[in-house]
């Protein structure tokens, strides 16, 4: 798979190299600049490396946020969440996850799963939306059917209760955006 996704950047980047050049072909000589794509690969960068990587995944790899793939366990939502997308997810880390205190521990009870699906699934929006496409009272339907209000005031918050702490984390099936809160959804969401 990664050979199909950088055989089209290496095009891309001769095809500029060759209209920047400063040497001009005489008429009948041809361009020797692009390669066989059985050639030689080039090793993704490290940034295309993590894009590569589902949401899921990325979550997996991210120490502080344990407590959030562990719920997304218990809500039986990872294969969805490792699905095609785009999703932006906005991630509670750990501490928030902890700042529920008990309400947790019940949340993560089997016979509580829909719940905590429905608590887990206000936390995404459908489609990619970088912190560059956020804008002040900007209303974002959630997975979950509720919106959520997104300020821009004073760092990015969500319902004036989460603030973003890190932005823009790309992954392979859309954007994760760390938050220090967990967001609950209005009553009967």
């Amino acid at each position: 798979m990664k050979k199909l996704l950088l055989f089209p950047i290496l095009l891309a980047i001769g095809a500029m190299l060759a209209s920047c050049g400063g040497e001009s072909k005489t008429e009948g000589e041809t361009d020797t600049t692009a390669t066989d794509s059985t050639e030689e690969m080039v090793e993704p960068t490290e940034a295309e490396a993590v894009e590569a990587k589902s949401i899921v995944t990325l979550a997996q790899e991210t120490e502080n946020l344990a407590t959030l793939v562990k719920a997304l366990q218990a809500a039986g939502l990872v294969e969805a969440l490792s699905g095609e997308g785009p999703f932006t997810v906005f991630a509670p880390t750990n501490e928030a996850f902890a700042a529920l205190g008990t309400t947790l521990d019940d949340l993560l009870k089997p016979e509580n799963k829909e719940k905590l699906a429905g608590i887990l699934k206000y936390h995404v929006v459908s489609g990619k939306v970088m912190s560059t496409d956020l804008t002040d009272g900007q209303k974002a339907a959630t997975l979950n059917g509720a919106e959520i209000t997104i300020s821009t005031k004073d760092g990015v918050k969500l319902n004036d209760k989460a603030t973003v702490t890190a932005a823009d984390v790309a992954a392979s099936n859309g954007v994760v955006h760390i938050i220090d809160a967990v967001i609950l959804p209005p009553d009967g969401k």
